[in-house]
């Protein structure tokens, strides 16, 4: 398979580099090709504005997803960002690696969502959840995070982190017709000992060696949404 991996943290000697390198390593043994835009490394613009664009639909106002269509439509992309979106057209797997960063991902990540997954190019036109541009694909997030699990549990200070995690999984990665696996969650990465660190990569070698075979998340699919919704109106 070709995986590509979108890596979002500012510091090589990271955990989270620890796991892009030996997300590397395992792929590569395993007779995978291994893609990575380290966003930091790169100098990655978060910023989504008309530097998006060679092309202008409307010189005197911008509205994003216009200008995103008019660019698909006359190979109007900017260098940067169609080099990221050719990387996803070509992957099997796209792996997210970062920092929960205020329950979230860090900023230059979202960035890289906003500029690559345009209007017309990852959606739009009914392509969306399972009849989504990137259907038969897959998509994970590994993450690493400040607090220990029980504090990310559903009885926790911050709540279940898989609900946190839903706005990535299924507003980003499922909008766009990828199958989600499970994520991998190093829980406390700075503050655990070094052979909890060592079994957080054993555990993500095992989710990388089986890429191909673990069950995605179930979501519904649109055609059991919309008996859902329309059972709900008529009562």
């Amino acid at each position: 398979m070709n995986v590509f991996i979108v890596h979002a943290h500012p510091e090589p000697q990271s955990f989270n580099g620890a796991l892009t390198r030996h997300a590397q390593q395992v792929l590569q043994a395993e007779g995978h090709q291994v893609q990575v835009s380290d966003l930091y490394a790169m100098g990655w613009n978060p910023v989504s504005d008309r530097r998006n664009f060679t092309t202008v639909a409307n010189p005197d106002l911008y509205k994003q997803q216009a200008e995103e269509a008019h660019a698909v439509a006359n190979h109007g992309f900017a260098p940067d960002v169609q080099a990221e979106m050719d990387k996803v057209s070509t992957c099997d797997v796209l792996i997210f690696q970062f920092p929960l960063w205020w329950f979230s991902m860090p900023a230059i990540l979202k960035g890289w969502v906003d500029r690559v997954l345009a209007s017309g190019f990852a959606y739009g036109g009914g392509r969306w959840h399972d009849r989504g541009v990137f259907r038969g694909k897959r998509a994970m997030l590994s993450l690493t995070t400040g607090g220990g699990e029980t504090y990310f549990s559903p009885e926790g200070l911050s709540g279940d982190i898989l609900m946190q995690l839903y706005p990535i999984n299924s507003g980003v990665l499922r909008f766009c017709g990828f199958d989600v696996l499970p994520p991998h969650i190093s829980f406390a990465a700075a503050r655990v000992s070094a052979e909890q660190r060592a079994a957080y990569l054993e555990s993500y070698a095992q989710r990388l060696r089986t890429l191909a075979t673990t069950q995605p998340i179930a979501y519904p699919s649109l055609a059991e949404f919309d008996e859902t919704f329309r059972r709900r109106v008529t009562g």
